[in-house]
Formats: structure tokens, sequence, C-alpha cells
């Protein structure tokens, strides 16, 4: 690995700068776009609490660092949609700013510059910017995590072993996940340690300063979990309990986050996906190896991590979402990257034409660009989930005598953010019992997918292709509006039986 800044000089920093602005410009378009369900969440049970009563009991809900930092800016710039996710995107540039840090310590200055523009105008990237969620500031704390493990391992120093306690500990307060990452790294420094002991080349500060380094850490993240640890064993001791019934259990199967997460950044499903999976796939052990002279630690750190989270999540019971992986975006595009020179360089080596190479590069550095930017738009085409236009519509066209019910989880939006006096519907059962009364029903449904499964009755009700306007017409629900979001089943639908 190079020393840190060897690398850089005042061009390298302009560089930086603009891709940092176009990143930015990219982040604020549509950053006031209406919030959806995890975001109004947050808002009701966390960012309208008083100060004392913010960390008072956990949740898995609950981004807590992020939390603050949004409570703050709501403070300072009221309650759009903006404020609310102006944290969100400020640590998602700095996390930017991060890993071209770290693909310029371990690549070099142009490798940090191609990473971290398709980071720019990566669909998932912008998308979780604008979220007002804690993954971007995740990914934030475990970058410069990993900048500080690599600096350190190679050159031991107390000020950066004690940054990287720092950003252990504002990880794992941000998300309990977080801790996952900081585990790769302490697994494969203690590997670290047995290799160079058994060779004879052990220095005692490679043991003392990185252990200083993961117990400061460790002993900030308990303190700062210590008011609400009951509460963290007990949910945590929990979760399975809920996801075991859960009738959405493909959201327990690695198989389908990944496909998941790929599907949401193509936007496409089919055998594309596996392609597009496959290539990455590829690409990323041909960048590992690319790296493994300069920065051996690195690839290793971002496999394990991605191993390890999915089995510590199917050991405990819990959904695998595609966001628990958020943070491996970056090390996955520089990996990427690196496996795309790689193959450029290996084509060069075959045609004994140096400059093949070269153009190679940079011709797929291109594609990669135009293919990222393209992607990104859909950002824009759509908001996450519109659950204030569907509550909306339902009022609009409510009449007297009509009964308006909220089918799933997002009633409790409708309940305590709208403050609507929809009853909710949560079972089949209370769902028959609700349209067993006569009159006029308007039904307002989020997360169709995950409904039409949990209320098998309303599903034959609302009968097929919801909302194609050239449906069969005789079914017992009329569809009213469809309003679709960017969101994985964040469609929001409005029916109706007269």
């Amino acid at each position: 690995m190079s020393t840190p800044m060897e690398r850089s000089d005042r061009n390298d920093y302009l560089w930086l700068g603009a891709i940092l602005a176009l990143a930015a410009a990219l982040r604020i378009w549509g950053l006031n776009s209406p919030l959806w369900y995890d975001e109004l969440q947050t808002v009701v049970t966390h960012l309208s609490l008083d100060w004392g009563e913010v960390v008072q009991s956990y949740s898995m809900n609950h981004h807590y660092l992020h939390n603050i930092a949004a409570k703050v800016s709501m403070a300072l710039f009221g309650d759009a949609s903006w404020a609310i996710r102006l944290p969100a995107m400020l640590f998602g540039l700095g996390a930017l700013a991060a890993m071209w840090f770290v693909a310029r310590d371990v690549a070099g200055a142009t490798i940090a510059h191609v990473t971290t523009l398709l980071l720019a105008l990566s669909y998932h990237e912008i998308w979780f910017a604008q979220n007002a969620r804690g993954y971007t500031g995740l990914a934030l704390f475990s970058t410069l995590g990993m900048l500080f493990f690599l600096r350190g391992v190679q050159r031991p120093t107390l000020g950066t072993w004690l940054a990287y306690g720092v950003c252990l500990a504002a990880a794992v307060f941000t998300h309990l996940t977080g801790a996952f990452f900081f585990m790769a790294q302490g697994f494969l420094w203690l590997a670290l340690i047995a290799t160079r002991a058994l060779s004879g080349r052990l220095d005692g500060s490679l043991v003392r300063l990185p252990f200083l380094g993961f117990l400061v850490g460790g002993i900030v993240a308990l303190l700062l979990y210590l008011p609400i640890l009951p509460s963290l064993i007990d949910t945590v001791s929990t979760v399975s309990e809920t996801s075991a019934v859960d009738v959405m259990q493909e959201y327990q199967n690695p198989i389908w986050t990944a496909f998941e997460a790929i599907r949401t950044g193509i936007g496409s499903a089919g055998p594309v996906v596996a392609l597009v999976g496959g290539a990455g796939l590829v690409l990323s052990i041909l960048g590992a190896i690319a790296l493994h002279r300069d920065a051996p630690l690195f690839a290793p750190i971002t496999f394990l991590h991605i191993v390890l989270t999915a089995g510590l999540l199917m050991a405990v019971g819990m959904r695998i979402w595609p966001r628990f992986f958020f943070v491996d975006i970056a090390f996955l595009m520089l990996l990427i990257v690196m496996g795309v020179r790689l193959s450029c360089a290996l084509i060069g080596h075959l045609t004994r034409v140096e400059r093949v190479a070269r153009v190679l590069f940079a011709l797929a550095v291109v594609a990669m660009v135009a293919i990222s930017a393209f992607l990104a738009k859909r950002n824009y085409a759509l908001p996450k989930q519109d659950l204030g236009a569907a509550y909306a519509l339902a009022e609009e066209i409510r009449q007297p005598g009509d009964r308006i019910y909220s089918i799933g989880y997002a009633g409790e939006v409708y309940r305590d953010y709208f403050e609507a006096d929809w009853p909710i519907i949560f079972t089949n059962d209370e769902y028959k019992a609700a349209m067993a009364e006569p009159g006029p029903v308007i039904l307002v449904v989020g997360f169709p997918g995950r409904n039409l499964r949990e209320v098998p009755q309303f599903a034959v009700d609302a009968g097929e292709d919801i909302c194609n306007p050239d449906r069969p017409v005789g079914t017992v629900l009329t569809t009213v509006g469809c309003f679709f979001g960017t969101l994985g089943d964040g469609d929001v639908i409005v029916m109706r039986r007269d």
C-alpha cells in the first residue's frame, strides 16, 4: 500500500472537489421528494420526541447517531423533507470523500477519481443519500474505518488507532449491524498477528495499538448503548420470532438479497440480473488479484464482511435486507474498477501492444460512467413511495358514508403522521369483517406485494393486474389510483367498493 498522501497533487484534489460538487448536485436534486414509510416512522417515533426521550428504548428501526443529527437539522431548518434528509446526504458525500482517500492509498489517484466518479453517479448511492436513515452514516464511518485500519496496519500509530476506535463506536451507534464490518477487520487483524508471529516478523505495536483501538471503540459503543441495553438485548433475542412467521420468507434468503440489490440497481429483472451479478463477481475477483500486492487486506475485509453479515443475520433469524450491505458498494466498486483495468492489461499483454491496454481502459471508464449516469436518472422519475398522494386521493374521493381502511403497516403512518381516522386492517379476518358491513369502502394499500399475501381475501377481491387500466371488469374492488415508487414493493394503491 502506498504511503498516505504520496500520490496526490493539487490537481488531484481539484478533481476530487469537482466530483463531490457533481455528487452534491445530484443528491440535492430531488432531496425534497415525499418521505417513505421508514422515514415517516422515524419522524413519528423518534424525531418528534423531546431530547430527553431520544434514547429510551432500542428498536431496529432507529439509527441513533443519524437520528440525533436529523433532529438537529429539523431544529435548524424545519420539518421539510430536505431538512430531514440533509444529514444522510452530508454523510453520503463524506463517505465518497473517504472512499477517494481509501482508493488513492491502495491504487493511486487515477483509480480514486474513477471509483469516486462512479459512486457519485451510482443509483444506490444517490438513493440512500436521499433517504433519512443511517446507512450513509454507516458507510462513512465504515469507510473511514477501512482507511484507518489499512494505514494503521502499515504504520501503527496511536492517533490512527484512536481514530479507528471513534469510527467503530460511531458506526455501531448508528446501527448495531455496523459492528459486523469491524468484526471482519478484527478477524483479519488476528490472522495477520498469527502469520507474522509464525514467521518471526511480529512487531509489538501491531498488537498493542490495534487492540487499543478496538477496546476504545467497543467501550464507547457500550457506554452509548448502556441506557437502553436491556431493551437492546430483548429486541435482538426476539427478532427471529417475527421473521419466522413473516409471509415474505424470501427476505431471509441471501440469494434473494443479491438478486434484489442488482435488480433495483439496473431497474430490470430476469436473466440480466444473473449476468450482471456474474460479471460483477468475476471483476471483483480480478480486482482482488490486482490489489493483492499493494493492499492484501482490502478485498478479504470486503468479502469477509459480506459473508459474515449474511451468516450472522441468518443465525439470529433476521431478514437480510440489501441495505445491510450498502457499506460494501464503494469497496466493490473499487474492486470492479481494478478488475476492469486488469482485464484491459491482460488484453494488451496478449496483443503485445502496450497502448491497447490504456485505450481499452479509457473506453471502459467512459462506458461505465455512461451506464451509471443512465441508470441514475431513475432516481428522479418517481419518489421512493408516495403515501401522501394516496392519502390526498382517498380523502378527495371520500363521500359521506364512505368508510376508508388502510391495509398493512402503512396504516400506522396514516394514523400517526397524517392523523387519518382510518381503521387499520392487518389480518384476513379483519378484512372479512370490514367488508361484511354494507356500504361504500375505500382501501388504501401500501406494500401491496406483502398485503396480497397476508390478506388473501383482499387478493381475491382485488383480482389480477391491479394497476393495469385494461384489466377485466367485474372484480369486487375497483382501482382508483396507483402511485408507483422506486422502493421495492413501494407502490401505494387506492381501491374502492361501491
